[in-house]
């Protein structure tokens, strides 16, 4: 068995798994502890009053429901993904929220997008790159589509530095890496931005790092170890009752207060020349 990036492959899986993926997307991005990332660079954005604004791979449109809910946003938020259940859920949540009329929610390829050059004020890969097939095919196409003088912005985790507290610290070490090998087919790659994003006709303008860390207890890193442990398993990297063992320590620490886990994330933001 290999490991299969469950996001990478998500048209392969079964509808439990979809679902949650989905619950996943949606509590991770609601969880105080990330949800103030995004609005650390919406705000740099400088986005004119009638911005358009494309989310490469957007999952349930999160991001966009939220853009399209600031105060200061009055343009129209598209958001592309290659799974049809997550463009159906975020076409539902965007009609529950009542943003429907400033949201546009397509089934799409982040590698090939089906829009004209020149079309968007910004871009946004939010934790997209790591997942993606080919990164440097995906960014040049966020830089065909953004317009001359726009801005592409990429936001991902480096998931070498993914790290959950085990009193093993040598079994520890290894379940990070195999979560990271079994969860992002490029877990490294926002190491690789500031050599790909002038071949590409991107000049950065701004980037910066963030601590994603909880310590005591967990709900950001909860849902990732919930939601993403069963896929070492599957992809035959830790047995079974390794990783049940792992998990259930995790839950215990979180109920007594010993909890830890952190790992770091990367914004950059690029202006197309």
């Amino acid at each position: 068995m290999v490991a299969r990036d469950p996001h990478r492959f998500v048209n392969e899986l079964d509808n439990a798994a979809v679902e949650r993926l989905i619950a996943r997307l949606e509590s991770r991005a609601k969880d105080a502890v990330f949800s103030r990332l995004f609005d650390k660079y919406a705000i740099q954005l400088a986005l004119p009053p009638s911005a358009r604004v494309l989310e490469v791979g957007c999952g349930t449109g999160v991001m966009m429901r939220f853009l399209a809910r600031r105060s200061d946003f009055f343009g129209k938020a598209f958001g592309v993904d290659q799974s049809f259940p997550f463009i159906e859920a975020a076409s539902r949540f965007a009609q529950d929220e009542n943003v429907s009329e400033r949201v546009d929610f397509r089934v799409g390829d982040a590698h090939n997008l089906e829009f004209s050059s020149a079309t968007f004020d910004a871009v946004i890969a939010h934790t997209l790159i790591s997942h993606v097939t080919e990164p440097a095919t995906v960014l040049r196409e966020m830089a065909r589509v953004v317009r001359p003088g726009g801005t592409v912005a990429i936001f991902d985790g480096d998931y070498a530095s993914l790290t959950y507290a085990y009193p093993d610290h040598d079994l520890g070490h290894r379940m990070d890496e195999a979560l990271a090998s079994a969860s992002f087919n490029n877990p490294r790659v926002m190491r690789d931005l500031p050599r790909l994003l002038p071949e590409l006709g991107l000049k950065m303008t701004a980037a910066w790092g963030d601590v994603v860390v909880e310590i005591g207890n967990g709900s950001y890193f909860r849902s990732f170890a919930e939601t993403y442990a069963p896929y070492v398993t599957s992809a035959g990297l830790m047995p079974a009752a390794t990783v049940e063992t792992w998990l259930t320590a995790q839950r215990q620490s979180m109920e007594n207060g010993t909890f830890f886990a952190s790992c770091n994330y990367y914004t950059y933001l690029a202006r197309r020349t």
